[in-house]
């Protein structure tokens, strides 16, 4: 029978040859799915642009922890607040390793084009979007030692008092400070502005009277107004909010269609793909509807959106065009 069989099996040299090309295409099987690794193949860097303590940690956490259950990997949140934002979006616009991505927000997206000569970041080019997360209220409130109860005491007592009463905001072109200027503009007073590198450090002096006012997220200060710790005097929102009952819209006290709210987004660097951005997009809808989550966030009084990247990002050219209008009446500028 040995005729009848190949003699490389009986030649030790050819028989080498033929068990390693056995070999090797055996191995690229088995090697053929390692290279092609599953996305996301590592921890995914969420970045907030602003410092702890504001609307802005609370959504963002409430979002990576639930995606975290659910696409592979552990989402984590990095804070790196400074300039208004830009450095975050900055860093993030040049991010090569498909694994981070940035909250957006009105203030990076809809105002800093606007007020900054040279914007380190171009929203268009650098970023694309994955959705709009949710919307939260500003609330107007005041340290208890001002004696407002309302906005038309607030007016009032603004304009008989011009030296004594300042508004803080987490930063030039913040939600707060649009808030304000905003409210100032359709009420013709004015009131001293007082900049904060962030939420935090800016709540720290409202809470001591160091500031008399400010505009906030619903998220960040529902539990100080509830402690009586700051008054409320009216919300930003269309409607009354159900954890305020008794507290009125701006618009209700006399300024009709007057509405504000800070609204919070997610972003990709322009080099993810298609495929990686409707993964992401798919996942953190999930994540901001899970029911964790919508129990952690209708607590703060945020209306949760969860949108498509295409819906975000008209989203996103519709608050530009408005607040471009409001920047210029107001001469905002940065710092």
């Amino acid at each position: 029978m040995q005729e009848n069989l190949p003699s490389c099996l009986f030649n030790p040299i050819d028989r080498r040859k033929l068990l390693g090309l056995a070999g090797a295409v055996g191995l690229s099987h088995i090697a053929t799915p390692a290279l092609a690794q599953k996305w996301p193949n590592k921890s995914i860097r969420f970045v907030v642009p602003f410092a702890p303590g504001g609307s802005s940690e609370i959504v963002a956490r409430s979002t990576a922890a639930e995606m975290t259950k659910t696409i592979g990997q552990s989402v984590y949140v990095d804070n790196k607040p400074g300039a208004a934002g830009n450095i975050a979006m900055s860093e993030v616009a040049r991010a090569e390793d498909h694994h981070t991505v940035i909250l957006g927000h009105i203030g990076t997206l809809a105002v800093n084009p606007y007020i900054f000569a040279k914007l380190p970041y171009n929203v268009e080019k650098d970023f694309k979007p994955i959705s709009l997360l949710a919307k939260v209220p500003s609330l107007y409130v005041v340290n208890p030692k001002v004696p407002v109860k309302n906005i038309k005491e607030l007016i009032e007592y603004a304009k008989a008092n011009p030296e004594s009463l300042s508004y803080g905001s987490a930063g030039n072109g913040s939600a707060g400070h649009l808030a304000f200027e905003y409210l100032k503009l359709t009420s013709g007073f004015s009131m001293l502005h007082v900049p904060y590198r962030g939420t935090g450090p800016m709540m720290t002096d409202l809470l001591s009277g160091r500031v008399g006012a400010s505009a906030i997220g619903a998220a960040a200060v529902i539990p100080f107004i509830k402690s009586g710790k700051l008054r409320c005097i009216a919300t930003g929102s269309s409607k009354r909010i159900p954890q305020l009952p008794d507290v009125p819209t701006v618009a209700e006290q006399g300024f009709p269609g007057f509405e504000m709210t800070q609204w919070y987004g997610k972003l990709a660097p322009a080099n993810f793909s298609s495929s990686e951005i409707d993964l992401l997009a798919a996942e953190t809808s999930k994540a901001v509807r899970a029911p964790s989550s919508v129990e952690r966030l209708h607590a703060d009084a945020a209306e949760i959106i969860g949108d498509t990247p295409a819906q975000f990002a008209e989203f996103i050219a519709r608050e530009q065009a408005r607040w471009k209008q409001v920047i210029a009446k107001a001469q905002i500028k940065a710092d």
